[in-house]
């Protein structure tokens, strides 16, 4: 297949962990379980699955199965195998049925927004097809594959082979996946979307349900050098997880804003694409965790961390969010790049009614880095007129006219260490020569853009714009003084000691989340007081993270980790002479 499966210019993520110095980013970190609990390639993996009569192939949208079977079936063949091989798309409802199913989630033709799924994974299939599927008894041995197999009620061995979300919408772009029940590959942009409404919270239920059962999980997001570990050890490993640390796998990708700043400070980021504008450092529908042993990296979805060790994980926002994370990270990046699009989130009751999202995207920008003269937007000048700004806002997507922006919403300057406060229906946007870490609530795809610079996509095409959804969701009393009053956090220290202090920069009432800064030269403890914690050293070269159960961890500058909440107490450490501040985020 060469690499006619995936379109990108970014890196395929390696089988092999890379030791990184203190200092330098990891874009491939791997939690550690000890030697011989990873193993790599077919040849290994017909090897596992060799002395089983009947197996079980679960997997994730996005899985190229076709191929996955060519190899494992070519592995199993050299051992002297010969495999039945059967695929559960037999029992798929016609096409015609299932586009009807999704069809009330699916938005209709909004090229961006539908709501989420509220079916099961068993609605995409015929009761009568999945009973009609059996093994062969005359077989050596039978395989059951595809999406949903393990709803057949084959009784054998199971392994579920897993794919990130990233590689699903490279692999998308390529043509070389479908969504589920799809008999063709459709535009990108619109696979996406029914991806994130559709496809994703159906198929997370069954992780779900087999995580309890998995004999084996396979990391199969290099077609030709996959890696897997037992699911005994999968378990187990999530386990130590959930009580000690997790550093989330980020994946990065360009935009026609983006900038330089991340390509100057990670070195491991392709230098082939045009600009780095976002990075999912922990964004859980997004990001995967990954295991190592013996410098060997297996990757698995956050869901399988997220189902498997709900309370240990969430602590007391397990009753609030359920089986959903509820707290992200990530990077804008616009140094020498453009500003973001003039936009607005959802308010709560909207993104429930429209979306189906418990929760809406209620936004900070903390100010990592920026240049002198860098500034964001955020809330609306004083005059603000709702219908002359609307009319401008029109007349401007329709007759391709530029507006003067700053005659409407605020341009305030930055500095390293703000925080801005965005909760839904606040205009807002982060300006050129920003490193803006966004804290901020999980979802991540609902943005209403108003104005976006007359500028096309990196596909050359416009990009669409929300303006009606916008003006259904705008505080127009965000305005002037009360902008700088209530949406700019202002920093208090809270607590002193002799070479440390803790710094709250308030959030604003509306966001269930709040932001400690620690500043220390040496050490400080911390307690999770039974909330997630999500940090990342802001500033300083590296610190070391001591928690009961797991060795002492070495974190660099800008990288993303989790305390669970069932860590209870843990440690930081200094590892540079100068003072080192980390972002805790926590549940209020």
């Amino acid at each position: 297949m060469a690499e006619t499966w995936r379109q990108t210019e970014q890196y395929l993520a390696p089988a092999e962990h890379q030791f990184m110095p203190a200092g330098m980013y990891d874009s491939y970190p791997g939690y550690p379980l000890g030697s011989g609990k990873v193993q790599r390639g077919f040849d290994a993996l017909a090897a596992a699955l060799a002395e089983n009569k009947t197996i079980i192939l679960e997997g994730f949208s996005g899985t190229i199965w076709a191929d996955f079977r060519e190899r494992l079936d070519a592995a199993l063949r050299a051992r002297g195998i010969q495999a039945a091989w059967t695929c559960v798309d037999q029992a798929l409802l016609p096409e015609a049925d299932i586009d009807r199913l999704i069809e009330p989630f699916m938005g209709g033709d909004d090229p961006l927004f539908g709501t989420r799924f509220t079916g099961k994974p068993e609605d995409f299939f015929s009761v009568e097809g999945l009973k009609a599927l059996s093994p062969d008894p005359a077989a050596q041995m039978n395989i059951l594959y595809g999406c949903g197999a393990s709803l057949a009620g084959w009784q054998g061995l199971l392994v579920y082979v897993d794919v990130p979300r990233n590689e699903i919408q490279y692999r998308s772009r390529a043509g070389s996946v479908v969504n589920l029940g799809a008999s063709k590959p459709a535009d990108a942009k619109r696979m996406y979307k029914r991806f994130y409404f559709v496809d994703w919270p159906a198929l997370t239920q069954l992780i779900s349900r087999v995580l309890p059962h998995i004999d084996f999980v396979v990391d199969s997001q290099r077609i030709d050098d996959p890696t897997f570990m037992s699911g005994a050890d999968l378990r187990a490993g999530l386990s130590k997880m959930s009580h000690t640390y997790v550093r989330p796998r980020p994946w990065v990708y360009p935009g026609p804003w983006g900038g330089t700043w991340m390509r100057k400070h990670i070195t491991q980021l392709t230098k082939e694409t045009p600009n780095n504008a976002t990075s999912f450092e922990l964004i859980a529908p997004e990001n995967g965790v990954a295991f190592m042993s013996d410098n060997l990296l297996c990757e698995v979805c956050w869901d399988f961390l997220q189902f498997g060790e709900t309370q240990a994980l969430m602590g007391k926002g397990s009753a609030r969010f359920g089986r959903e994370f509820p707290i992200r990270y990530d990077f804008l990046d616009t140094f020498e790049g453009g500003n973001l699009s003039i936009q607005c989130h959802p308010r709560p009751e909207y993104a429930l009614k429209h979306f189906g999202e418990t929760f809406t995207q209620d936004e900070t920008y903390y100010i990592l880095d920026c240049e002198v003269d860098a500034h964001v937007y955020l809330g609306f000048r004083e005059n603000i007129n709702p219908d002359e700004f609307r009319a401008v806002l029109e007349n401007s997507f329709n007759e391709s006219v530029p507006v003067d922006i700053e005659k409407y919403v605020n341009a305030i300057p930055v500095h390293k260490g703000d925080l801005f406060l965005i909760p839904g229906g606040t205009i807002h946007a982060s300006g050129k020569d920003c490193l803006v870490l966004e804290i901020s609530a999980t979802p991540y795809n609902f943005t209403f853009k108003m104005y976006d610079w007359l500028r096309m996509d990196l596909d050359g095409k416009p990009r669409p714009l929300n303006i009606a959804r916008a003006f259904e969701n705008l505080c127009f009393d965000r305005k002037g003084e009360k902008v700088y009053r209530e949406h700019i956090s202002h920093p208090k220290i809270i607590e002193r000691g002799a070479d440390y202090q803790i710094v709250h920069l308030p959030t604003h009432p509306l966001h269930f989340y709040d932001v400690h800064r620690y500043e220390f030269k040496s050490a400080v403890e911390i307690r999770t007081d039974d909330s997630p914690h999500v940090l990342m050293l802001v500033e300083g070269t590296s610190i070391f993270l001591e928690t009961e159960g797991a060795e002492r961890q070495r974190f660099s500058f800008a990288e993303t980790f989790v305390v669970p909440a069932a860590a209870g107490r843990y440690r930081l450490v200094n590892e540079d002479g100068n003072t080192a501040k980390v972002t805790v985020t926590f549940l209020k």
